[in-house]
Parts: structure tokens; C-alpha cells; sequence
């Protein structure tokens, strides 16, 4: 019963034309290896936790196929929305989805926490707060999202402080957007993680990046990523 970590997975079953063999050596044929490797190390008594950037579909009905795939594959995972999750809805109707799909090994983590074996799951989305980071299409308004995810972040990191209560269980923190990358740095995220008692904490969101190392620290807190390319793939054990 152990617990994995992996993000964007891109997953583009149903339209190859959106797939991300056209991005690297290292994303050619990358669905068949997500699914290989996944099998080769998570049982159907494991959690994975997907931080973001799922399928490419546009909407839920885009991204059934994504779904499936991701659902027929072994253990529950605890999924988080990606800057490229345009199908992401409400939580009321993506259980409802999931329940009409049958789509059974599915957990949302949005402005809640979750339980995966010893560990307790929190999280947001996050976003650069430098809008020259950004590339969007239509014009942004970056301290609302800011505000927004902020919001969120402390929602879930509230909920994984009542789950865990007066026991010592590890609350685990995962993001899609890097809390911390070369200049830019999201000090409000690293101050709601210290004052919860956050040591780890896990993010995707870069690809093509092979070079840095498995962990970096800030402020006391050691980070990974498990972005799907930097991992080759493979679901991290955490």
C-alpha cells in the first residue's frame, strides 16, 4: 500500500493530432509508457497522486477517453487541475461524470485534503506570480488568480489540519505551478506551508528540463518534481 507521485500526463487517447510526441525524444510513444511503467510499479492497493494536466480534451465528454485510461489503470489516484485542464468543472459534476462513466478509482483533490495511506494530501493549482512568465491569450487580471489559488491553498491546508488533529501524520503538499523556480519565488505559499508543518512538497508544470536535481529546499521545505518527462515517466515513490 504505497503511495506515488506523477503530473502531466497529456493524455490525448482519442485525438493523436493533440498527443506530445512532437515535443522531445523523451515524449515519443509517451502514453504507452505511462502506461507500461505505471503497471510495472503501482498495484491496485496504491494511491498515485496526479498533480495537474491530465487530458488535453477541451471538456468533460473530450476527455472521457483520458478518464477511462487513467481510471483503468492500477490504484485510486487523487487528481488536481493543470493550467491545461480545460475540461476541469465543479466538483459536483465531475463526481456525477464519474459516477455515469463508472469511473471508480477517481478523487478530487480540490479545496479539501484527502487521506492516502499514512499521509494526509493538500494542495492548489498555484500560478507564477510574475505575469512575464505567463503566455495567455486574452488579457489576465494575475493578482486575482493569485488571490484566488491562495484562497484555495489555505482551504486545504485547513482541512488537512482537522484531518489530522493531534496525531503527527505527515501533510503532504502538491502543486501544478512550482512554488519556486530560479528567480521567482511564491513566498505566501512557503509561509501557509510552514505555519501547517509542511516538510514536503511536490509540483509539476516544467517540461524539457532533465538537469536539476531530484530535490531542492526553501525555507526548510524539500521539493520535488515529478513533472511525467523529468520522471521518464514512471510514478515517483514518495
Amino acid at each position: 500500500m504505497s503511495v506515488f507521485a506523477i503530473s502531466d500526463l497529456h493524455l490525448s487517447v482519442a485525438n493523436p493530432s493533440k498527443a506530445m510526441d512532437a515535443f522531445g525524444d523523451r515524449w515519443k510513444d509517451y502514453q504507452k509508457k505511462i502506461e507500461t511503467n505505471w503497471k510495472a510499479v503501482v498495484t491496485d492497493t496504491d494511491t498515485v497522486i496526479v498533480a495537474g494536466d491530465i487530458s488535453w480534451g477541451s471538456s468533460l465528454e473530450d476527455s472521457k477517453d483520458d478518464l477511462m485510461f487513467l481510471d483503468s489503470l492500477p490504484g485510486k489516484k487523487i487528481i488536481s487541475k493543470g493550467n491545461h485542464d480545460f475540461w476541469w468543472s465543479t466538483v459536483s459534476k465531475l463526481n456525477g461524470f464519474f459516477k455515469e462513466k463508472d469511473l471508480t478509482t477517481l478523487n478530487i483533490l480540490n479545496n479539501n485534503a484527502l487521506e492516502a495511506e499514512d499521509y494526509i494530501i493538500a494542495g492548489s493549482r498555484g500560478w507564477f506570480t510574475d505575469a512575464s512568465s505567463q503566455i495567455t491569450v486574452q488579457p489576465t487580471d494575475f493578482a486575482k488568480i493569485v488571490n484566488r489559488e491562495a484562497i484555495r491553498l489555505n482551504m486545504s491546508l485547513s482541512e488537512a489540519k482537522k484531518i489530522r488533529g493531534d496525531s503527527d501524520r505527515e501533510i503532504l503538499a502538491f502543486f501544478h505551478f512550482p512554488p519556486i523556480w530560479h528567480s521567482f519565488c511564491n513566498e505566501a505559499a512557503f509561509d501557509a506551508m510552514i505555519e501547517c508543518g509542511i516538510k514536503r512538497c511536490f509540483f509539476g508544470h516544467i517540461h524539457g528540463c532533465y538537469n536539476i536535481p531530484e530535490k531542492i529546499e526553501h525555507r526548510g521545505v524539500e521539493l520535488s518534481m515529478v513533472s511525467a518527462d523529468y520522471l521518464k515517466f514512471l510514478p515517483k515513490l514518495i
